[in-house]
């Protein structure tokens, strides 16, 4: 049992190499078939993930997926398959599926592959690759102090959901027909904690984690577990508030989520089809002149860092938003086309989407706000793409005098996103950063808050 735990990985050049010939393989099997055009992907993940519950094992899954994709253009007519099946028989027929399907497709005067001249040609080392070469023991033992940590804490840490550690490492491959093949391989690893408390008849839930390319650069499983205690102990003792307009504060992590909502409404999907409320504001207004919002594909080592999009298409560091001026949409080449434009190298999502901060620390931003709300939790998906209203359960803290005065919960916090976007006060500078978007908590002016 003490076998490392990836040695089916350790031979990464090799994987990508097969890869990226089983993609050159499925492209020329296209062309064979009479495509005009193909792109292929090719993927392969392996890792460890294990939960300790209580002080005892609950769950150890080893996890080895294969993926293998790919899309055929007849002229401007397109169809894709797929299989986990990387023998050679399979890469016929996967190719001999799309292409049947193909010839019975509508044609569509915007499908294609994305124009050659866009092809990502300098690909710099993103040093996305850091395996963990640890044991399941070593793993266990990880996340066994984790949760022993956090249940030592208080005595009304009462239950426990578990501490759970994954690490996985995996190899890309992307090819298409303008001549394009390129792969990476990438890792990452996480440890988590969640837990119950319980104070007389209130119970409360919370959770914290840490997540990285480099295990290195995770939080020690001590400070993972203390964490994910203190945040549910602060949780006891909530209580309802009654309904009011007050400025409301998104802590960071919960303001990741009103950047996504920024991303979903300029999405070249959204935009085409009319179906947001941020239609036609390209060059006009929609935050404050203090707000710039950018994306850096090419940082090293971060979670969402690659130097080609799902089309091969170039990635570039770029401004989103400058002095709260809608500069750019985000975009791949079938939405470019559709919308007379060209391809901002987003096919697959935005990469390392940032917000710039403010001076203000959470406490400081505390105090700008005086009095108002403090949201640490959001429930339900009560938002609406198309016309921005926005509406979703919350819980978190009141504050009075700039100080947390008591935890809160089963209330709704609702407003447009539009005005929400306009209100923004200041982000503060306590950036989330384990994920894809980073930004501080935001302060935003007014917003409606239904309680009791």
């Amino acid at each position: 049992m003490s076998e490392r735990i990836q040695p089916a990985m350790s031979g990464i050049p090799a994987r990508q190499a097969r890869l990226e010939q089983l993609v050159a393989d499925l492209l020329a099997e296209a062309k064979r078939q009479g495509a005009s055009a193909a792109e292929a992907g090719a993927s392969y993940d392996a890792g460890l993930s294990l939960t300790v519950r209580l002080g005892e094992v609950e769950t150890i899954e080893h996890t080895r997926d294969n993926a293998l994709g790919v899309t055929v253009y007849f002229g401007q007519r397109k169809a894709s398959a797929s299989t986990t099946d990387l023998g050679p028989d399979a890469v016929s027929e996967t190719v001999r599926a799309a292409c049947n399907i193909a010839r019975y497709t509508n044609e569509d005067t915007c499908a294609g592959l994305a124009d050659p001249q866009l092809m990502a040609k300098d690909l710099p080392d993103l040093d996305l690759d850091h395996p963990w070469s640890v044991t399941v023991e070593e793993a266990i033992e990880l996340a066994t102090s984790c949760e022993q940590a956090a249940r030592s804490t208080d005595k009304r840490i009462v239950n426990s959901e578990g501490a759970t550690l994954n690490t996985h490492r995996g190899v890309h491959v992307y090819g298409n027909s303008h001549g394009f093949l390129a792969g990476y391989p990438s890792t990452r690893h996480s440890l988590s904690c969640a837990l119950v408390g319980e104070d007389g008849a209130a119970m409360q839930r919370d959770y914290w984690y840490t997540v990285d390319r480099r295990s290195d650069r995770l939080e020690a499983p001590v400070e993972v577990g203390k964490k994910a205690a203190q945040r549910t102990l602060d949780r006891l003792g909530a209580r309802k508030i009654p309904t009011c307009q007050a400025p409301v504060i998104f802590q960071s992590d919960i303001a990741t989520g009103l950047l996504r909502s920024l991303i979903g409404a300029i999405r070249g999907a959204s935009l085409y089809r009319k179906a947001t409320f941020l239609l036609d504001q390209l060059g006009e207004q929609i935050f404050p002149d203090f707000v710039r919002i950018h994306e850096n594909p090419l940082l090293p080592g971060r979670l969402a860092s690659t130097a080609f999009d799902n089309e091969g298409v170039a990635t570039r560091a770029r401004d989103l938003v400058q002095a709260g001026v809608l500069r750019s949409y985000v975009l791949d080449s079938y939405s470019a086309r559709k919308l007379g434009m060209q391809t901002t190298g987003n096919a697959g999502g935005v990469h390392n989407l940032a917000i710039d901060s403010g001076r203000l620390d959470r406490p400081a931003l505390l105090k700008e706000m005086h009095t108002g709300l403090l949201v640490t939790e959001m429930m339900g998906q009560g938002v609406n793409p198309v016309t921005g209203d926005f509406s979703r359960g919350a819980a978190g803290f009141w504050v009075e005098n700039g100080e947390i005065q008591f935890p809160v919960e089963e209330i709704t916090v609702a407003g447009n996103l539009k005005d929400m976007f306009r209100q923004l006060l200041a982000v503060g500078n306590d950036v989330e950063t384990r994920g894809s978007v980073h930004t501080g908590s935001w302060l935003i002016e007014n917003m409606a808050i239904a309680g009791y």
